[in-house]
């Protein structure tokens, strides 16, 4: 039987956002990854490094798939769910989770470690990522990259040339540069993903808060009842993320 529009957006109005785990989507919504393979990639730096810290770490998922820790492993959060969810997942292991805002400055000493990593950071702080990284350390990271996923975010608000401008990464390694890093390593992927049913959409929305900000299924019903037909009559729902790899280092 087809579920109703009204089905969708309760079932998905209502369900978990902790947590960085997509996997409620599963069956509902596809987003192809990127060529590299970061968790892989991070994994093996990790391997080799002697202090490392994983900024916004989210509930920890993406940093716990790493084999083996450096003898000193620090991840940083600030959204209070994904606090509780990470040190759960993480401290068994030895990791230590610190609760921070996602503003500078980061509560650690000047180069107090070789390796510093990140995926999808909401904000970065370039000038204190250099600051804690030791001479010769690495920033490895996999950052949102411009216009991701704006054929969603434009479907809601319109037109947004200017945010299209966003996380460009000519800007961010500009910006990198500027605090005085290297860059060791830059890649740019534009990925499909595809939305099945209304409720995926409300969900991924709920979750990745930034992309509408203040969304919430009243304000946005007129809306997601166009969207819910359209789906309905054409199929999903098309849209392109964007995935930037980077590897900067210190000198």
């Amino acid at each position: 039987m087809e579920r109703t529009l009204e089905d969708l957006l309760g079932e998905a109005a209502s369900v978990s956002v902790a947590g960085w785990d997509f996997s409620w989507l599963d069956g509902r919504a596809t987003e192809a990854r990127p060529s590299w393979g970061y968790q892989r990639l991070m994994s093996a730096r990790l391997k080799t490094a002697t202090a490392a810290l994983d900024i916004q770490t989210g509930g920890g998922e993406v940093l716990a798939e790493a084999e083996i820790f450096p003898p000193t492993m620090v991840a940083t959060e600030s959204w209070p769910p994904n606090i509780a969810k990470a040190t759960a997942l993480l401290h068994p292991r030895g990791v230590v989770v610190v609760a921070t805002p996602d503003e500078p400055a980061l509560p650690f000493a000047d180069a107090a470690f070789d390796l510093v990593t990140c995926r999808h950071p909401a904000t970065i702080c370039w000038d204190e990522i250099a600051r804690v990284l030791q001479s010769g350390g690495t920033y490895f990271a996999q950052h949102v990259g411009p216009a991701s996923v704006f054929e969603l975010v434009e479907y809601f608000l319109g037109p947004q040339p200017k945010a299209r401008r966003g996380r460009h990464p000519d800007d961010e390694a500009a910006a990198a540069r500027a605090a005085g890093l290297e860059i060791a390593d830059q890649r740019t992927e534009r990925l499909r993903m595809e939305f099945n049913d209304i409720g995926a959409v409300v969900y991924f929305l709920r979750k990745v808060i930034w992309m509408v900000p203040g969304f919430t299924v009243d304000a946005y019903r007129d809306r997601l009842r166009q969207l819910h037909d359209q789906i309905q009559q054409q199929g999903p729902f098309v849209a392109h993320s964007a995935r930037t790899l980077i590897e900067a280092t210190k000198p």
